[in-house]
């Protein structure tokens, strides 16, 4: 009796079973393909086209570019190696690598100056890009505007000092004022530093610190990328402060700066850039006093700040109209004054959102530094189609110089973009 019953009691597992793996169709690389690409009839059918698209492009491409040339000094060489067969001659690169890098006047020997200026300046941006690092890095990022400049065009010490210390003292006028104004302060500040420049100038000729020149530079011996990268980095950096006061200006209660400030922005977003360019190279030199020689670096990057300025300046209006007025009435609720408020609470959320829209201006501002081709400035631009293209040794290689040219700006506008992007997910704080 006690058998049979044992023998009917179901049998209760005392473990749990292990988990079955997923069907191969519900994860892994096909249910990707799945989701991504075939997920319905049409998806499936742009997905083939452009497949076939890519497989033509691919095998179109990959031929030229691996039966390259790159031993030869000049295109007739490179023709006469590939015998007929298709390649590309990417001899031109490594004959010409330096004029496309520094220009075609730049002192060879002296090639190692703007080469440590570029390598310094990933060491004075990282404190400023990525802001969990030690604060005390930015005193040399405070310091390498003036040491690049020393380095790239050489000459005395001591215009770079004394620019160091106009920067100073636009920086304690503007600590002094900015309580009152904003706009104020900012402008006051550029007028107090370049008052200390010239005055310090008339005053302290260069020849009075002979110890600390090099070998002069004049701007018209730069070229090639480096004046891409000199037009891009300055340019951007100036122009980002600029346009911030430029929107707070815009919002300002005050109507003579806010009058200015419209007229400004809408004058410039008005009008191309090159015709900025036109400006700065014929008539903006006579703005200035006669003899000054203001040089046509300097032109242009003023001209082009204040084209990318009035274009930030809109982007970060945007952002600051973007605030709900609860946070401007918190500001005034803790008894903060104009510009602690901006400092602390209004700017840091306003420029968050701004960010995809700076990086735009950016973006588009360092792709626009080829224009200055157009005034006879050889950029990178300006030296393929100038003196490369011109010569009877490369007359005909396009593809390889553009594509060079690509490349590199490629490099810069994609790290310009995953940066961006890495800055909008490190300052994600809101409530998903």
């Amino acid at each position: 009796m006690s058998d049979t019953h044992n023998r009917s009691v179901a049998f209760v597992r005392t473990t749990e079973a292990p988990s079955l793996p997923p069907p191969s169709n519900a994860a892994g690389p096909f249910k990707w393909l799945k989701d991504n690409l075939f997920a319905t009839p049409a998806n499936s059918l742009l997905t083939i086209i452009a497949i076939l698209v890519i497989y033509a492009v691919v095998t179109g491409t990959f031929p030229w570019m691996f039966n390259g040339v790159w031993n030869s000094s000049s295109l007739a060489g490179c023709r006469e190696v590939l015998d007929g067969t298709t390649g590309a001659c990417f001899a031109v690169l490594v004959e010409r690598w330096n004029q496309l890098l520094f220009g075609f006047q730049y002192p060879t020997e002296l090639y190692w100056r703007p080469g440590l200026a570029f390598v310094l300046l990933f060491v004075a941006a990282a404190p400023v890009l990525f802001f969990d690092l030690p604060r005390k890095l930015l005193i040399f990022t405070a310091v390498y505007p003036f040491l690049a400049f020393w380095l790239i065009w050489g000459g005395s010490i001591t215009a770079p000092l004394l620019a160091m210390a106009g920067v100073a003292a636009g920086y304690f006028f503007y600590q002094r004022f900015v309580a009152s104004s904003f706009a104020l302060g900012f402008f006051g500040a550029i007028v107090v530093a370049l008052l200390v420049w010239k005055i310090g100038g008339a005053i302290l000729p260069g020849s009075e610190i002979a110890e600390g020149a090099m070998r002069s530079v004049p701007s018209r011996d730069l070229g090639g990328f480096l004046l891409n990268m000199m037009f891009g980095v300055t340019c951007v950096s100036l122009s980002l402060p600029l346009g911030i006061a430029l929107a707070l200006g815009r919002q300002s209660s005050m109507p003579l700066i806010k009058f200015i400030c419209v007229i400004f922005i809408e004058f410039i977003r008005g009008v191309p850039l090159i015709t900025l360019l036109f400006v700065a190279n014929v008539m903006l030199g006579y703005f200035f006093p006669p003899g000054s020689g203001v040089d046509l670096f300097l032109r242009v990057v003023i001209m082009i700040t204040m084209f990318s300025a009035a274009y930030i300046a809109e982007v970060i209006r945007g952002g600051l109209a973007a605030l709900p007025k609860g946070q401007y009435e918190a500001a005034d609720s803790l008894g903060l004054d104009y510009a602690q408020a901006m400092r602390l609470i209004i700017l840091p959320q306003a420029l968050k959102i701004s960010i995809p829209g700076i990086v735009n201006v950016a973006v588009g501002l360092f792709k626009d530094t080829t224009l200055v081709s157009v005034i006879s400035m050889f950029d990178l631009i300006g030296m393929i189609r100038g003196p490369i293209l011109a010569s009877t040794e490369w007359s005909g290689v396009y593809w390889e110089l553009f594509g060079f040219a690509a490349v590199l700006f490629f490099v810069v506008c994609y790290g310009i973009s995953q940066y961006s992007q890495w800055l909008e997910r490190r300052l994600a704080t809101d409530h998903r």
